[in-house]
């Protein structure tokens, strides 16, 4: 299944899904070609214990850092733009994150005019969302620091199937 498919299936779940619920345990219980999920089945991350990152939360960093550091600052810690995304992911669960990535999201009131624009029609962004969610998760719970991760798997080939289908 195409990562634009499985990302348009869970918009399509996620409108009868009450958004209070956090993220589980990160703690990864599969893997499958090189992408980890945890007990909920949302997609997470792997460290080594020397530091070497699974190849999704290096392509996050990378993806991050093309398409949402303008706004929400460097390594997910927020802007007077943008909300620290590093905080949102402890809040919101895997089906929320990926709605208002798509869809975007108003918060508009007498204090503050927050907007994040939709980018669900954004190949740069939709085909990865997966990989930002992950690298995101990983920061908020301190797996990995600031900056570019410096070892990281092997790119599966599973990855560069599900890249090449979805960037078309």
């Amino acid at each position: 299944m195409s990562r634009r498919a499985l990302v348009a299936g869970f918009l399509v779940l996620s409108t009868s899904i009450a958004f209070s619920a956090p993220p589980g345990d990160p703690k990864s219980v599969s893997n499958e070609d090189g992408k980890y999920v945890d007990a909920n089945g949302d997609p997470t991350y792997n460290v080594a214990s020397d530091g070497t990152v699974d190849w999704y939360t290096f392509s996050g960093y990378r993806r991050y850092h093309a398409d949402c550091h303008v706004c929400h600052g460097p390594d997910g810690l927020g802007s007077s733009y943008g909300p620290a995304l590093v905080e949102s992911v402890k809040r919101i669960g895997y089906p929320e994150f990926l709605e208002v990535v798509a869809s975007g999201r108003k918060d508009v009131n007498t204090a503050k005019q927050n907007v994040m624009p939709a980018f669900g029609t954004n190949k740069n962004v939709m085909c990865y969302l997966d990989d930002i969610y992950i690298y995101l998760r990983a920061r908020s719970t301190d797996a990995i620091g600031r900056g570019r991760p410096q070892k990281k798997e092997a790119k599966p080939a599973s990855f560069t199937e599900a890249e090449t289908a979805c960037m078309g």
